[in-house]
């Protein structure tokens, strides 16, 4: 599955991160690498860009960045209280 087609509260696995050039070296170096977990926090109201939590920390992506990143759906995030 595609990291943009993921819904908000949704966690995953990057599995593998597509694009070439400086598309694919600036990914990688916001810390989206393969085998990381990533949770789809929530979606601006016109649906892009999308709010990221990876590694303990914020990311916003376009929706276009997000689609050329496969990642393996690992479930729902429940917050405790």
């Amino acid at each position: 599955m595609l990291l943009s087609d993921m819904k908000e509260g949704e966690t995953g696995i990057i599995v593998r991160i597509g694009g070439n050039g400086a598309l694919r070296r600036r990914i990688l170096e916001m810390g989206l690498i393969k085998n990381a977990e990533v949770y789809v926090e929530k979606y601006a109201p016109l649906k892009d860009p999308i709010e990221l939590i990876v590694k303990g920390y914020h990311l916003s992506l376009r929706v276009n960045e997000a689609s050329q990143i496969t990642v393996e759906k690992t479930g729902v995030f429940v917050e405790r209280q």
